[in-house]
């Protein structure tokens, strides 16, 4: 509570000129007190110098006061100064960089709380307190603090501007409006504002009305973002599924062949080794009846020999080596033969599936064609002619929108993008997403769409829009309509008219032409595939042959 005192104490003993604490206080005869030095150095400016008035009340005397000291203020100041409190306000209070200064302020200045468009003074919120006390100061045109407040005031004349003038579009004051202004369409600041604030409203309701139909683009595009994930979620859930049955199919199958071939390998090892005990016992048996035979050829009792040899010499059935036939094994060969074919057969269909699932392409929903001249606009761009790639007898004006087949060879430059050998020219935007223009003809002129390296330098037909894979082309002329590329042309039935329309949609791969009359009619829709960015082009037939982009709203 203390320092709550303190500081009403310190507003109370500051300056209301140089807003610090008093110096040398001294009070007038209606009751405010001023720094001595501060309000002798007022009084001295001011031009009247028989009415004085204070700074704070406006009350006027006559003739200029005694000042008295104020003896209870100047030892308040001292007892402050004591205490090494200070009376100035706050930092925030002083206007910083960036700030708008008061303009009356001396010394350190405040912040400016607003700026006065009749006085054109910017004051801070003491000095402001006069405009809300004093009834012709009531009257002011009190705005937010501004540092540009001489704008408003005429360099010429040093008055204060209030009047616009339409004809050079620029404010003036009543002196210019008497003088180099003369004549002129002039108006009231106020009423040009008036006005021009309506127009300010209706591009504003514009704006809003897009903004609103963006952000349901937005919605629809995110709706479009959602559908896309789920039905790739599902396309990967879907195929994984398959894939998965596909290998539990070969895995079984794998199986199966395993199988049956060790089944046939244990059968086939069967046989075989029964039949080689067999043979391995005949051997056997064999070699028994060779050593008996070889210890009775060496007997030497002849009739011993005799006697033994009936016996001896007879040998029992055995299984000669040529019945025994051995089988090539045609079983194993055969399978993986089999095998391989399933194999080469489901390669092949693999590579197929594979392929076609490659050149498959996820299609977005396609938007709607503008089928109205309203819609049209919507896409409308601004078009200008690239000087650099205007033939020397193409002479471009109005910003470079209008082209002129002229007879004289113009002065244009040496440049790598001119087109040498036929008038023509192209434009310097490059054509993406959607485009709407006009064009304004006369004579007989291409209306042309084409890539940036179309030829430019050879005397080439390909040059020459619209006979080249690099460009296509609306030969306009009094008498028909025909489009042109790669050399071949298809004429167009349509109501002729001297301003046609070209729509195009470069991811589409669209191209629709118009014919502007009272009405619009389409002459021609073109479906193709663009590799590159467009250019607009214009190509001529006769000298004085014009072409003229269009100036369209949206």
């Amino acid at each position: 509570m203390a320092q709550k005192e303190v500081q009403l104490d310190e507003e109370t003993i500051s300056c209301s000129i140089c807003l610090d604490l008093l110096k040398d206080p001294v009070t007038t005869s209606c009751g405010h007190s001023y720094c001595k030095r501060c309000i002798e150095s007022h009084w001295d400016t001011q031009d009247e110098k028989t009415d004085f008035s204070c700074p704070q009340c406006r009350q006027t005397f006559t003739p200029r006061p005694v000042l008295r000291k104020n003896t209870i203020l100047a030892v308040l100041v001292e007892e402050l100064k004591k205490t090494g409190l200070q009376a100035a306000p706050a930092d925030h209070c002083y206007a910083g960089p960036e700030d708008v200064a008061c303009d009356v302020c001396t010394g350190r200045k405040r912040k400016a709380c607003n700026s006065c468009l009749v006085c054109l003074v910017s004051y801070c919120e003491k000095h402001l307190q006069p405009h809300f006390e004093v009834p012709p100061l009531k009257k002011h045109k009190l705005v937010e603090p501004s540092k540009k407040l001489q704008e408003n005031v005429c360099s010429r004349h040093d008055e204060v501007m209030k009047i616009f003038c339409r004809t050079d579009q620029q404010s003036i004051c009543y002196l210019c409006l008497m003088d180099e202004h003369k004549g002129h369409d002039t108006v009231s600041a106020a009423a040009e504002r008036t006005e021009r604030q309506r127009e300010l409203e209706g591009s504003r309701l514009n704006i809003q009305q897009r903004i609103q139909d963006r952000a349901k683009d937005v919605k629809l595009l995110q709706q479009e973002v959602e559908a896309i994930n789920g039905s790739a979620d599902k396309a990967v859930e879907h195929s994984e599924e398959m894939f998965t049955e596909l290998i539990r199919l070969m895995e079984k199958r794998r199986s199966d062949v395993k199988q049956r071939v060790r089944s046939q390998q244990e059968t086939e090892v069967s046989r075989v080794k029964e039949l080689q005990e067999k043979l391995e016992q005949e051997i056997t048996e064999l070699k028994r009846r060779d050593a008996e035979l070889q210890k009775l050829a060496h007997t030497e009792d002849h009739n011993q020999f005799l006697q033994d040899y009936p016996s001896l010499s007879a040998l029992s059935g055995s299984t000669h080596s040529s019945s025994i036939k051995t089988r090539p094994l045609k079983y194993f060969e055969d399978m993986t033969a089999a095998v391989s074919g399933v194999r080469d057969k489901l390669h092949d269909a693999l590579r197929e599936g594979w392929t076609y699932v490659c050149v498959l392409q996820l299609k977005p929903r396609p938007e709607p064609e503008p089928n109205t001249r309203a819609d049209l606009l919507k896409y409308a761009c601004d078009i200008t002619l690239d000087p650099n790639t205007a033939h020397h007898h193409v002479l471009l004006s109005k910003r470079n929108k209008k082209a002129t087949l002229m007879i004289k060879k113009q002065s244009h430059s040496s440049h790598p993008d001119r087109f040498m050998d036929y008038w023509q020219v192209l434009s310097n935007e490059s054509l993406t997403g959607r485009c709407y223009w006009e064009v304004k003809w006369k004579g007989g002129v291409y209306v042309a769409l084409s890539y940036k390296n179309i030829s430019r330098a050879e005397s080439s037909v390909e040059c020459v829009f619209g006979h080249s894979d690099k460009s296509w082309a609306l030969d306009c002329d009094n008498k028909s309509y025909n489009f042109w590329h790669c050399q071949v042309s298809a004429a167009l039935p349509g109501p002729r008219s001297s301003r046609v329309g070209v729509y195009v949609d470069h991811g589409a791969g669209i191209v629709s032409l118009y014919s502007i009359t009272g009405t619009m009619t389409r002459l021609y829709r073109y479906q193709t595939t663009f590799t590159q960015p467009l250019y607009a082009g214009i190509g001529f037939y006769y000298p004085e042959d014009t072409a003229e982009f269009c100036k369209l709203k949206k």
